[in-house]
């Protein structure tokens, strides 16, 4: 399993997302500041990854702190939860991380723990995320294992994978859960323009476990389930809301039309962590825009005239009847979203598959 990202002493490490497959660089962030500027330029991306970012870069920052009493600390945290939620927009789980942090926190105040006590509770809270999204991957790899042909030629759209994750994978995590239960797997990576996470992180983690994998550019995926080349769609999710309309990195929506037209299953693989309920359908859930140069640059190369004016969203939404199911770590739920989401959270759930 790749070392997407591991708290060594107060240090955050996290592989540099953006030398792949080049080179295999590691990022030592040793403060809550540097942390927070490896989410915003994507040193580290993915939605569950960038959770688990802001959750350790918030413990860090806590027990580097000098600030003396629990008031000082307080004013301390709050400063760096705001720091590490201006990041990034769009995925849910960077919230739902720092969420969980404050919580922590109120409840160790509240109970009268001292300083030192508070700064050991944010480090295991930020580890147990940790720790648990790894295991949310593996159990919604085994859960949607089940749905995957057992021969299966799977398109699949941006990194979704170890590297999005703190291990193993959202989307990827199905594709190995499928290899691990015996099936045949071969796989086409969308290169996802504009940052190419599908070419240069996708492929590279399939490679490496030995998995067939071919690239396309974003604009062969119809040519290719035309030929009936294509069998079985899995993707992951930056925000899912509570109508089963999903953000994800741009292109996924047409991935999802062109699946539709052609029958392939199209199915979404996110953590419950990823489900936002307060957001009611996906014109609600805000949409980040990122530079124009990734769109007129690769590298150092330019490819586009100066004065051209560059629209780069860095996602999309597809629509909810687009979507034939929803894989998490409790299971598969599928329409009517608006009610089998709400029972995702129940305790009692039993999901269909």
């Amino acid at each position: 399993m790749l070392p997407t990202i591991a708290r060594e002493g107060d240090t955050v490490v996290m592989i540099d997302q953006r030398k792949l497959p080049a080179e295999e660089v590691y990022v030592h962030c040793k403060t809550a500041a540097e942390v927070a500027r490896a989410i915003k330029t994507m040193v580290i991306r993915g939605a569950p990854a960038i959770g688990v970012a802001a959750a350790m870069g918030i413990a860090v920052g806590v027990r580097k702190s000098k600030a003396t009493g629990t008031q000082k600390v307080a004013a301390e945290f709050y400063r760096i939860c705001e720091l590490m939620a201006a990041t990034r927009p769009t995925a849910v789980n960077l919230f739902w991380a720092i969420d969980r942090m404050k919580r922590a926190f109120a409840a160790a105040a509240k109970a009268g723990q001292s300083v030192d006590q508070i700064k050991d509770v944010l480090d295991r809270e930020a580890q147990t995320i940790h720790d648990e999204d790894v295991a949310s991957c593996r159990a919604m790899g085994a859960y949607g294992a089940e749905v995957v042909p057992a021969e299966a030629h799977i398109l699949t759209h941006c990194n979704a994978g170890a590297l999005a994750t703190a291990g193993y994978g959202t989307a990827l995590g199905v594709i190995r859960g499928a290899v691990e239960a015996g099936k045949q797997v071969s796989v086409f990576a969308d290169e996802t323009r504009p940052f190419l996470q599908g070419a240069r992180l996708t492929a590279w983690e399939l490679v490496r476990d030995g998995i067939p994998t071919t690239v396309i550019t974003d604009n062969m995926a119809g040519a290719l389930m035309r030929q009936g080349r294509v069998n079985f769609v899995v993707v992951g999710a930056d925000r899912i809301a509570a109508n089963g309309d999903t953000a994800n990195k741009i292109g996924t929506y047409g991935v999802a039309v062109l699946a539709r037209e052609h029958n392939i299953p199209f199915y979404v693989a996110a953590p419950l962590s990823t489900i936002d309920l307060s957001t009611p359908d996906g014109s609600r859930i805000p949409i980040e825009e990122r530079s124009a140069k990734e769109v007129t640059h690769i590298g150092g190369a330019q490819l586009a005239p100066d004065g051209a004016a560059v629209w780069n969203p860095a996602f999309d939404v597809t629509p909810h009847h687009l979507i034939v199911g929803i894989i998490t770590e409790r299971g598969i739920f599928r329409p009517p979203y608006v009610e089998s989401l709400q029972r995702a959270f129940a305790r009692d759930t039993v999901p269909t598959s």
